[in-house]
Formats: C-alpha cells, structure tokens, sequence
C-alpha cells in the first residue's frame, strides 16, 4: 500500500536516475526463482549515492512516525535492507536489530542479531517485496525469538504481486511502501525512460509473471 503519492513518484525517479531499476524488455532477466523478468530491481545501489539514501532513509522515518508513533526497535531484512534500515533507526534515534534468513551456524547461532527485549514494539524495514516469502520469515523470526510486537512493514519498492498481497493478508502483517510497479512504469514512461512498446511489455508480464515468455 503507498501512503503518499507525491513521494511515490519522487522515489521512483530517483531509483531510475541511479539505475537501482533496470529496464529491460526487450532483454530480460533471469531471477533467482527462474522467472523470466523485464525488470530488475537493486535497491543496494541507493546507499552508494548519499542525497538519495539520505532521501529515502528520511521518508521511511517520516512515514513509520505518521503511520505507527515511536516504535521502540527498527528491525531490517537481511541483506538488503540493513544498510536502509540502519539508517531509518538513526533518524528515529531508536535502536536497531536484522533479522538472517536462518540463524547462524557457528557462534550463538542467532538469526536476530542486536539486542531486542521481549515484547517491544517493532516496524521492520525491507528494501524489495517480490512474494513476501523472506520478509514474513524475518517477521516469524522477530515474533518466535524475541516475542516482539510487529508493528507492521515499511518497504522501499514492492511488484505488487496477488501472491504477496495473499502472504501479507494470511499472516496479518501492515505492509507500506514508498513505491510501487505501477506507479515506476508510467513514470518511467512519462520521464522517457520507455516507450509506449515497452509499457505495454511490461504491464503484460505483470499479469502473469510467473509463466511469462518474452517471445510471445
């Protein structure tokens, strides 16, 4: 869900500016599931830009206020969304914890690394929604080891997916986020960043991304 319209379309067009978006249809990517993609999204390439980072770190502290108050942890997703993430908790001045995949397999064998007591209050930061699938991971994590009080979710950039959509309903998790697919392809179409063909790709690949077949 986007809170705010205007800052929707302002992150967008920094993320096509900086290439954290690549676009292309006429070339798609291969993504880890084996989905084949017109599209590809490396929200890391913000940290390495520091008015953008600055820019996006401060929306996602503004909005976590205006949606949740002070929450008492932020907690980020890892990888992505630990560098964000950190910096989100800076301008809130709150603590921060992240959140593995799996938990270690050597030391104390944590998946939640940082110090979180039990029943604080947390919004946790992501930097990509796709499925959903490793963000409520990290979510199940925070709630089993630490029992901590989700607040809900806060992500950069989502595709938008029915099946995310479907997770995030069944596991009863808020989720916000600054951008989203719809609103990066017509800017991207209305800043010149494609043409009209290329739209018209990538909204047919978002109806069925699954089985998708960039020859057809």
């Amino acid at each position: 869900m986007i809170f705010d319209k205007h800052t929707s379309r302002e992150t967008s067009e920094l993320l096509l500016q900086i290439n954290a978006i690549k676009l292309k249809p006429q070339e798609p990517f291969t993504w880890a599931s084996g989905w084949k993609s017109p599209i590809y999204c490396d929200n890391r390439i913000i940290l390495s830009h520091p008015k953008i980072r600055n820019y996006i770190a401060e929306q996602l502290a503004k909005q976590v206020e205006k949606i949740y108050g002070k929450p008492d942890v932020i907690a980020g997703v890892a990888t992505g969304a630990i560098g964000i993430g950190t910096l989100v908790a800076h301008w809130l001045g709150l603590p921060f914890v992240y959140v593995r995949p799996e938990p270690k397999k050597h030391g104390r064998k944590n998946q939640i690394e940082g110090q979180l007591e039990a029943n604080q209050n947390v919004v946790v930061i992501e930097d990509l929604i796709s499925t959903g699938k490793s963000s409520l991971n990290a979510v199940k994590a925070l709630k089993d080891e630490a029992n901590a009080n989700i607040k809900g979710m806060l992500a950069i950039f989502s595709y938008g997916f029915d099946v995310a959509k479907d997770n995030f309903e069944k596991d009863k998790v808020e989720l916000y986020t600054l951008s989203d697919y719809e609103t990066l392809i017509n800017q991207a179409f209305e800043n010149s960043h494609l043409f009209k063909k290329e739209l018209l790709v990538l909204q047919d690949w978002r109806k069925n991304p699954a089985d998708w077949n960039p020859n057809t």
